[in-house]
């Protein structure tokens, strides 16, 4: 079921990037709207989820800092499907969970980075994501997001009025390109690189 905190968020978030980020998405046409898909990013800001969450209309699932999963904060962040991953000790259990939300048929957003970009250049990807694109085999939507860092930097806690644009590039099909199946952290970390690389070229 639809959930209205979910939905509720979703028209919160949606209404802000239009109205106070100018928000301008490019190749929209492209966005898969049905169907599981793994959407692979870069990682500019706590903007990021909501940002392109914003952009489906059903409901996504993401992978959010363990950290955050506190207080009334551990509740919400549920509610708007958040996984929680704890990224100084990495670990099998949310890679799973990802991996099953994805064969049970939804969307799920990763950022190959592991983490928000400093100074805004884009990261080496880490091997997690191309285990989870190997073991799902589903589509992969590979986005690029500009601006989400000048309108809320990492280390910030004050929103700037910033441009923000999100590139959508072609689907990714392993099988299609034979590297699907891949069962070492080799194999994993030239997926990953392979999703980077289209997230860079957008």
């Amino acid at each position: 079921m639809m959930r209205w905190i979910y939905w509720s968020g979703w028209l919160l978030f949606r209404s802000a990037f239009q109205t106070f980020f100018r928000l301008r998405l490019r190749n929209g046409d492209k966005l898969l709207m049905e169907g599981p898909v793994l959407v692979v990013s870069n990682h500019e800001s706590f903007l990021d989820p909501p940002l392109i969450g914003g952009l489906y209309h059903d409901e996504m699932v993401f992978l959010a800092r363990k950290t955050l999963f506190k207080g009334f904060f551990k509740w919400l962040y549920s509610q708007w499907n958040a996984v929680p991953v704890d990224q100084e000790k990495p670990d099998m259990s949310s890679l799973k969970t990802i991996i099953r939300e994805l064969k049970s048929g939804r969307r799920v957003l990763v950022f190959p980075e592991g983490a928000r970009t400093l100074d805004g250049a884009l990261g080496e990807a880490q091997p997690g994501v191309g285990l989870i694109a190997a073991k799902a085999g589903v589509p992969i939507q590979p986005i690029r997001i500009r601006g989400a860092r000048e309108a809320l930097p990492r280390g910030s806690g004050r929103i700037r009025l910033a441009t923000i644009e999100v590139t959508i590039g072609d689907p990714i099909d392993l099988a299609a390109e034979g590297l699907a199946g891949s069962k070492d952290k080799e194999a994993y970390q030239r997926i990953a690189d392979r999703l980077m690389a289209a997230i860079a070229e957008l």
